[in-house]
């Protein structure tokens, strides 16, 4: 009933914004827009068929309360996709979890977790000394929690996975959240400001942190928003038994009902849209038909609604909007562009790197296998954790109050897209110029040179289109700030009158023309100037790097454009120096994976040491693991062998039985049976001592697969499991509940065909 009620008034905000959207549309692509050009190239094709990341974490299963080993792929569409194990993923059986992270929240912290379940049921706190509602049995959670939708638990072994699987994960939830489609014309501005209008009648102006996700999560959203709270006074008080039970039956309750919802909203919103696309062919008729017409009637009723609002308007612009300004952009400016500032290092140091490492190793062979790396530079969240973690220095302090600003995270995350796309950007224009030179290159030294001079070129064009996009991410930031304030406090004043003004718009354009989006844009211009001329001073002092509006940047390379609407490079086809040609299901498996197999220097994760082997630069062989030194020192625990057998040393004994030891809900820590870790992998070989000096060099050893059997395509493997939009993370268990794991016979690799409990 709720659902319906919601959507009924929704959809009919939507029908009206449809119309309003058809024809701004229409209008800018006959009148253009001369904004300036960028200097970049903009990839066409991105991620398809490549895998984001992949490796093992634990996961806390609630139904029969276990810890489970679960092997993890992150997809080019940043769904969460876990596996049974390894051997599952790649023997094609179907995952056990699906999800779509849109709206979640990660936490490193069992603490903040429970805080935010104390808080979601109010009058429900276990008492001191009771046991709380989850316990992790390492000291490295990874929590996925949402309002409404069920909680994910995670748990790894060190710290430092613990901050990859971290910068992973929010990854995935800043791509899912950014779910509603721009290259939508129509449909995406509509929908936007349909919940804008829907939310304002219900007197709740300025940013929305849940308009996240794809459209019916952002419905569904809506929905809960208004929902959940009446819910919780009905059925709160009538839950029974310990706190830590009625807070765990409190998220059962509440992921049930939000997947109700969801399954309406989508059934609702599904229906307007065909309705809607059904009518647009005969509104864009009409449009194209007597645009002069509706332009000349939009304009006598934006001069009416001006000569009434704007006085009003203006003196709340310069008593309350105009002091601030300048403080609110400067507390924009510095952290977004220190995070640009860094995502140019960070290409930068990518790039002299890799110039480096040509001059110690060699040639064209060794170009090849690091532009593979460098294309998904933007991609890989590791490394671009410097760029994103910038962000978090934003503050509005008092001015979040004062304009109603509910949080910052719509703010930092549009940022941080917008990190990503100007270094994908800056990567492909890279990458696009030195495919075009290499025919006319010859030898190691003018490759090198080459490198050098068009990566001054691309960081020039980088500087001009990264002052470009951030001066139109504060204008924009600034005017989501300010305006829902500007229109909550005109409301009392202006809103009551705006219906005198419906007797101005012709019945055949009233379709095109609403009387409350002119009024907004009379009160968008009322400070529009003030907020233009803000930037433009930061820009003439040249403050963060920002260039004048002034400085129009002319097209040194003509031809560059169209060298972009070219087929997308293969590097490893085109320029693979193997002797032998590589076989049709090894080269498309690398493919596919060379995002998750890419590490950081300092080696790889501990459950997948034995996963890949070290290539030494001076043989395409793959190098055999050495025997550690029995007269060395004994070292650190690296691995997950050799945590297992320390803490089953203490814990169990010499004379552990061959057994799996399981327990419940992370009380203790369960160790493998001696026969399950003779499967576990051994520790990384020690550096080699006949490496040449000149091999060290930073980056200078790429990481490669081990040789495995032939394994099916990505795309094969993914048709009927990949997360689809519908998806809010459900469990995807096989009839007969849980399945045994196949045994690994013989494997080196890790654990990933060992079921692991904690």
């Amino acid at each position: 009933e709720k659902t319906g009620k919601v959507l009924g008034e929704f959809c009919r905000c939507y029908r009206e914004q449809y119309g309003v959207a058809l024809f701004n549309s229409v209008r800018y692509e006959i009148e253009g827009n001369g904004g300036p050009q960028a200097q970049l190239l903009h990839r066409k094709v991105l991620l398809e068929d490549h895998v984001i990341y992949s490796g093992n974490l634990f996961q806390y299963i609630e139904e029969n309360k276990k810890w489970r080993n679960r092997f993890c792929v992150v997809p080019h569409n940043y769904g969460l996709i876990l596996y049974e194990n390894k051997l599952a993923y790649e023997r094609e059986l179907p995952p056990r979890v699906l999800v779509n992270s849109a709206g979640y929240k990660i936490l490193t912290s069992v603490d903040q977790y429970l805080e935010l379940v104390n808080s979601s049921l109010p009058g429900v706190t276990p008492k001191s000394g009771h046991s709380p509602i989850l316990k992790c049995p390492t000291d490295f959670p990874l929590i996925l929690w949402h309002p409404y939708a069920r909680h994910y638990y995670f748990c790894v072994m060190t710290g430092k996975e613990q901050e990859k699987w971290r910068a992973v994960f929010q990854d995935c939830v800043r791509h899912c959240n950014n779910g509603i489609s721009e290259d939508s014309k129509v449909e995406a501005p509509a929908f936007t400001d349909a919940v804008r209008m829907y939310r304002q009648s219900k007197e709740q102006y300025g940013t929305w942190d849940m308009l996240c996700g794809n459209e019916t999560q952002v419905l569904s959203n809506l929905v809960m928003e208004e929902l959940l709270p009446e819910l919780r006074t009905s059925i709160g008080p009538r839950l029974k038994g310990k706190a830590q039970e009625r807070q765990r039956t409190w998220i059962q309750i509440s992921d049930a009902v939000y997947r109700m919802v969801y399954e309406q909203t989508k059934a609702h919103y599904d229906a307007v849209t065909a309705k809607c696309e059904q009518e647009r062919p005969q509104m864009e008729s009409t449009i194209r038909t007597d645009m002069d017409q509706i332009i000349t009637s939009k304009e006598h009723l934006a001069s009416k609604i001006r000569a009434f609002v704007l006085p009003k308007a203006e003196i709340c612009v310069r008593n309350h909007v105009q002091p601030y300004i300048s403080s609110i952009l400067e507390a924009l400016m510095t952290p977004t562009s220190q995070g640009f500032a860094e995502v140019r290092e960070v290409f930068f140091k990518e790039v002299t790197d890799m110039n480096m490492n040509i001059v110690n190793e060699g040639g064209l062979e060794k170009l090849v296998e690091y532009m593979e790396k460098l294309s998904h530079l933007a991609f890989h969240p590791v490394k671009m954790q410097s760029c994103y973690e910038k962000m978090d220095q934003l503050k509005l302090e008092g001015l979040q109050q004062r304009f109603d600003v509910s949080s910052t995270s719509v703010f930092k995350q549009r940022a941080q897209i917008h990190m990503r796309q100007q270094m994908d950007n800056a990567v492909y224009t890279f990458e696009t110029l030195l495919h075009q030179e290499l025919g006319k290159l010859q030898g190691k030294d003018d490759l090198c040179k080459s490198i050098q001079r068009i990566l001054e070129r691309v960081l020039k064009k980088y500087d001009y289109d990264s002052s470009t996009v951030r001066k139109k991410f504060f204008r924009e930031a600034l005017l989501q700030i300010t305006i829902p304030f500007l229109l909550k406090k005109l409301a009392p004043t202006c809103k009551g009158e705006l219906a005198k003004f419906q007797e101005l718009i012709f019945e055949d354009f009233a379709s095109f023309i609403l009387v409350e989006n002119t009024y907004e844009e009379v009160v968008l211009q009322s400070v529009m100037k003030d907020i233009m001329q803000a930037v433009k001073e930061a820009a003439v002092q040249r403050k963060h790097n920002l260039y004048r509006d002034s400085m129009v940047m002319h097209n040194s390379d003509p031809n560059l454009h169209l060298l972009g609407e070219g087929i997308p490079i293969d590097w490893g086809e085109e320029y693979s120096g193997q002797p032998e040609p590589e076989p049709a299901a090894e080269k498309r498996r690398r493919a596919k994976q060379v995002v998750s197999v890419i590490q950081d220097d300092e080696g790889t994760l501990p459950y997948e040491v034995g996963a890949e082997a070290l290539l030494q630069p001076s043989s395409p062989k793959p190098r055999v693991p050495e025997e550690p030194d029995p007269g060395a020192p004994p070292s650190s625990p690296d691995g997950v062998r050799e945590i297992r057998e320390a803490l089953a040393k203490e814990s169990l004994g010499d004379g552990i039985e061959a057994e799996e030891q399981r327990l419940t809900n992370g009380t203790d820590a369960t160790r493998e049976s001696e026969a399950s870790v003779q499967h576990d992998t051994p520790p990384s070989p020690k550096p080699r001592a006949d490496v040449p000096p000149e091999a060290k060099v930073p980056h200078a050893t790429p990481v490669s697969p081990a040789p495995r059997a032939e394994t099916p395509s990505l795309s094969a493997r993914m048709a009927c499991h990949q997360p689809s939009d519908k998806e809010t993370g459900e469990e995807v268990a096989p009839p007969g509940g849980e399945r045994s794991p196949p045994q690994s016979t013989g494997t080196t690799e890790s654990s990933e065909g060992v079921q692991t409990e904690f």
